[in-house]
């Protein structure tokens, strides 16, 4: 197992520059910061427990760091938490990600700063460097509706795979066979899980499985109006179109008006995994898979402070319900 001499080795730093940057504080150059933590990551380091309780004192503070605060769901999600930790005697500290992983390491880097007592922590990709020295450090983490492959840390947030065998079954009760689908990154855990489902659940529903129909954007408005539009210039007919998250759902209604007209696109049915306040007064109204984030939100306050506590957290995945809003079946 790598010790932190080896750390300082690998990335030719004095070991007390090493041990700064690995405890989060900030009295240390980019650059050695920058080699420490590259170094951190490359060896698999792995701070160790007893000294490292020694060193940490508690703050009574929890840090929560949401993908994108401009999404409903996370904007509730975080109310929730926040809520939460305050019954349990916590102050959270907020920071937005903004669907951007050098942002998030920047904040992971400030709330090291911070000896926060734990972590709530909604991943944009994969392990970068500073998420590796988070982790390495030992500090309580738990994960919130998305996750990093290989990372051991709790996860509390939606079941996927339910909220789209939900929609795949409306879909079929509404008689669509020709049906677009524009997904999230799969980069993203969320992205990933929810395109999977639906690709391993389309046939068995009597859906399209022509390739043409499916693109992905980014989870945000803009990247899905710009993946709907491919899918439009393909040419291939399709009588509804599934967006993979609220935001997403949007960028698809913006695209189709846009592209066809207010009265062409309304002849499209359109479902979303997430709901967002303004569907059900819509034209036609939304049909949408409801995400309970206020659960996710409280569920993974609990577990992060059994972590804090040395008790184990095992995760949890939230059920989805469906808000069917449609309009007379298709004929």
């Amino acid at each position: 197992m790598a010790t932190i001499k080896d750390v300082a080795a690998r990335a030719g730093v004095a070991l007390g520059t090493a041990s700064r940057v690995l405890s989060g504080s900030s009295q240390t150059s980019a650059d050695s910061r920058s080699r420490v933590l590259a170094a951190a990551a490359e060896l698999g380091y792995i701070a160790n427990g007893p000294a490292r309780s020694l060193r940490r004192a508690r703050t009574d503070v929890l840090g929560l760091l949401v993908s994108d605060i401009r999404n409903p769901f996370f904007s509730e999600l975080a109310h929730a938490a926040e809520q939460e930790a305050r019954h349990h005697g916590y102050t959270v500290l907020l920071a937005n990600a903004n669907e951007d992983a050098e942002q998030a390491d920047a904040y992971l880097q400030t709330f090291a700063g911070q000896r926060i007592d734990g972590l709530l922590f909604s991943p944009q990709s994969t392990v970068s460097p500073q998420l590796a020295a988070t982790l390495a450090s030992g500090l309580p983490l738990v994960f919130l509706n998305r996750r990093i492959e290989g990372v051991d840390a709790p996860l509390y947030g939606t079941d996927n795979a339910q909220g789209v065998e939900q929609v795949l079954a409306w879909l079929r009760s509404r008689g669509h066979h020709d049906v677009a689908f524009v997904g999230g990154p799969d980069t993203i855990s969320t992205g990933a899980e929810r395109r999977a489902a639906y690709l391993a659940g389309r046939q068995a529903h009597g859906i399209n499985t022509d390739e043409r129909l499916l693109d992905a954007g980014d989870f945000l408005a803009g990247g899905a109006a710009e993946a709907m539009s491919r899918i439009l210039d393909h040419d291939v007919p399709f009588t509804a179109v599934f967006g993979a998250n609220g935001l997403t759902t949007l960028g698809v209604v913006r695209a189709l008006r846009e592209r066809l007209g207010a009265e062409r696109a309304a002849r499209i049915e359109i479902v979303s995994f997430d709901d967002l306040d303004w569907f059900e007064f819509a034209s036609p109204p939304i049909s949408a898979v409801r995400n309970d984030a206020s659960s996710i939100g409280r569920l993974g306050v609990r577990g992060l402070v059994d972590l804090i506590a040395g008790r184990p957290a095992p995760g949890r995945r939230v059920p989805t319900t469906f808000a069917d809003r449609a309009l007379p079946a298709v004929r």
